[in-house]
């Protein structure tokens, strides 16, 4: 029975392959989302003022970071949770593709997500004087702070346990 239990607990790990898969699917969603800023960056360029044009290229930069963290969570989870993923001889792949372990996958996380806030914040800011207010503002830096100190947390917490005596 518990040989049963256990190898149904192994199999299982295949019910987070269609979370993937829909996260394969959202990644085609943030590059429409790109392709779309890009049109309108592109086609409205001479009309933008300096300001708005920071901002079309801080939400392609927002984009770009959400889809780069999106791939690192479908490799990294699939490699470490479902099954190996075989580059079978292709040499383009970065070589990270297949090594994140969850430690590293954490740090990228955290990083990616602090990035983000920190685009976002940079957003807001390019639109102080026209759509933001101050509680929007200080919510943005508040959120940025936490991330960051979280990431700091983290990676002091990682080195305290690399330098802990093994055994």
């Amino acid at each position: 029975m518990e040989r049963l239990i256990e190898r149904l607990i192994v199999v299982s790990r295949w019910a987070l392959v269609p979370f993937y898969l829909g996260l394969v699917l959202a990644l085609f969603t943030l590059l429409a989302a790109f392709l779309r800023e890009l049109h309108s960056a592109v086609t409205n360029a001479m009309t933008f003022s300096e300001h708005q044009a920071i901002v079309k290229v801080l939400s392609m930069v927002d984009l770009t970071l959400m889809a780069g963290l999106v791939v690192i969570v479908i490799f990294s989870g699939y490699e470490n949770i479902v099954s190996r993923i075989d580059p079978g001889g292709t040499r383009d792949w970065p070589a990270w593709l297949t090594t994140v372990d969850f430690g590293g996958l954490k740090k990228k996380l955290f990083a990616s997500m602090a990035a983000i806030s920190a685009v976002t914040m940079l957003k807001a800011l390019m639109k102080l004087e026209e759509t933001v207010s101050e509680t929007q503002l200080y919510w943005l830096v508040v959120i940025n702070l936490v991330f960051l100190l979280g990431y700091l947390l983290m990676a002091v917490a990682d080195w305290f346990a690399a330098k802990a005596p093994k055994g």
